[in-house]
């Protein structure tokens, strides 16, 4: 299985601390989600280095929900996030929950008031803000900043008891408010929220920070090396500070990694939250979204995410990844273990005139370009499909399909040709009568003459009707570079595809020949109705780098 075990800047810290017998020459790492929204592509990233890095020094890796802010979270999250992670290919040492450490983390907070490093303040939210200061003028104290030990330590037990409503008081930490780094200025720890909790249920009415749970939250768990994103940089201060000032002894360290951005892929559950609510798109798991959730429905494998993110690795800058190579990463992925099928998106009608009438013989198609694969059989009658973008009245230079008067080959059957163009009252072309040359069947004596061009086709009395949805990329840019929605996002086909078809697993991708990859949207289909899902076509314009 591909994965992260290759060398990167992470691992070779690790390296020199269990060189220098750091954490008892033990590696414990987590995947700390809030599940506050499903997880994407991005967070895949950060999964495969936390369990890759584990397995790769025989250690541990918890899957831990940060649970600490109950007005947005929620158990549908949990479990859509668990099953992300499994589906990845990963398993958990321990599933554990912030909302566990609750007790603790209010204890570490008393213990932080009595050693006059936290206060409760009453200042508002924009009183704050406007305090702090900037990042070239340091912030001014609180005039709450020196309350006493003990009106601090009763004013927190009534915060708890649920005396004051929400925003009413804050617990902050008594560090610098002239520190350079403004994450240090006397940060919040504490809030109050009414709020019911997903699992602690009414219990608590005031949750931690997350600047304040996380840390401890690892030290809790004995966490070795706490991997996080580059924006959490100039919180290691403050991360640091509070497993010092509330004890814990073997503090984690903490290493942070650029986070991954995709072109013309959201990567904020905040603004994917707002597509879902908006119904911009049907839900999580709509193909179009960068969700692990939407690329699994969309037919994606782990496999090739896994691979994705062994290719772009672990840098410490910032970058922006093209989104083909997600994509050539599962052409890659698909391109040897795929069976073809002949589909036809756009069908135009075939009458092969001098076929006989009634009459249905069978052909042989190859599965795959692997002669292992086999070959299967496919119905050939007079009525035939093809796919309009095949035919061309006046063709251009160049062009070797179906045109009046052109020879073309139907991939494993005979060679036809276009005689009779029937249109419609608009002057659209609705049907093509051809005849077939019957010395030149696939397998039999050829006349030795040769054609250039060969089409696929699905025989019209026994295709399968299907509906096809064609995805691209769900963000697009303006005119002035911004990110917008892409109206040509989905593009749905109703076309028929060989029997053979509905004979596959549901969950088996194949290739759709000349199409692309794709797979049976089990979500969308009906008893009446199979629609499929392109993951991906066949050409990518991704290059590596030389």
């Amino acid at each position: 299985m591909a994965d992260l075990e290759f060398s990167n800047f992470i691992h070779n810290i690790i390296d020199k601390d269990l060189a220098e017998g750091r954490n008892n020459g033990e590696v414990y790492t987590r995947f700390p989600p809030e599940p506050n929204g499903y997880l994407h592509i991005g967070h895949a990233k950060s999964i495969c280095l936390n369990f890759s890095t584990a397995r790769k020094y025989n250690g541990k890796c918890n899957l831990r929900f940060d649970d600490t802010n109950p007005v947005k979270e929620d158990t549908e999250y949990v479990e859509s996030i668990e099953e992300d992670v499994k589906w990845l290919g990963f398993s958990w040492d321990e599933l554990r929950f912030a909302s566990e450490y609750f007790d603790t983390m209010y204890e570490c907070a008393v213990k932080l008031i009595k050693a006059g490093k936290a206060y409760v303040c009453d200042l508002s939210a924009d009183e704050i803000r406007e305090y702090r200061g900037t990042l070239t003028q340091p912030g001014k104290e609180s005039p709450y900043r020196n309350r006493s030990v003990e009106e601090n330590l009763d004013l927190f037990e009534r915060m708890k008891n649920g005396e004051f409503p929400d925003g009413a008081k804050i617990l902050r930490a008594k560090i610098d408010m002239s520190s350079p780094n403004i994450n240090m200025r006397d940060p919040a720890i504490y809030r109050i929220a009414h709020a019911n909790h997903h699992k602690t249920g009414d219990k608590w009415c005031v949750y931690p920070m997350y600047d304040f749970a996380h840390p401890l939250e690892d030290a809790i768990e004995g966490i070795t090396h706490s991997i996080c994103t580059l924006e959490f940089e100039d919180h290691r201060p403050l991360y640091d500070w509070v497993i010092r000032e509330t004890g814990w002894e073997n503090p984690p360290r903490q290493i942070e990694f650029a986070r991954l951005n995709l072109t013309h892929t959201l990567m904020s559950k905040r603004y994917l939250k707002a597509l879902v609510d908006n119904g911009d798109v049907t839900g999580w798991d709509d193909p179009r979204m960068p969700t692990i959730a939407g690329i699994r429905r969309r037919g994606y494998t782990p496999a090739a995410v896994r691979d994705f993110c062994e290719r772009i690795g672990v840098a410490k800058a910032n970058s922006t990844v093209d989104f083909e190579l997600l994509e050539h990463c599962v052409r890659e992925d698909l391109k040897d273990r795929t069976v073809s099928k002949m589909v036809v998106l756009d069908p135009i009608k075939v009458t092969v005139k001098n076929y006989p009438e009634g009459q249905t013989e069978y052909v042989e198609v190859e599965n795959s370009k692997k002669p292992e694969d086999g070959s299967r059989t496919v119905p050939f009658s007079r009525n035939l499909y093809v796919d309009r973008s095949d035919f061309m009245e006046n063709p251009m230079k160049g062009y070797f399909r179906l045109f009046p008067g052109n020879e073309v080959r139907f991939k494993g059957a005979y060679f036809l040709t276009c005689e009779e163009v029937i249109k419609d009252e608009n002057g659209n072309a609705v049907e093509l009568i051809c005849t077939y040359d019957p010395e030149t069947k696939c397998g039999g004596a050829f006349s030795g003459r040769k054609v250039k061009g060969t089409i696929h086709w699905v025989d019209a009395d026994s295709a399968i009707p299907v509906t096809v949805n064609a995805y691209e990329s769900l963000m697009t840019e303006d005119e002035n570079g911004n990110q917008v929605l892409n109206p040509n996002s989905l593009t749905v086909f109703h076309g028929f595809a060989e029997p053979s078809l509905a004979e596959l697993p549901e969950d088996e991708r194949c290739q759709f020949f000349r199409h692309g990859y794709y797979i049976k949207d089990s979500k969308a289909s009906k008893p009446d109705e199979a629609v499929y899902t392109r993951i991906v076509d066949l050409k990518s314009s991704w290059k590596p780098k030389k």
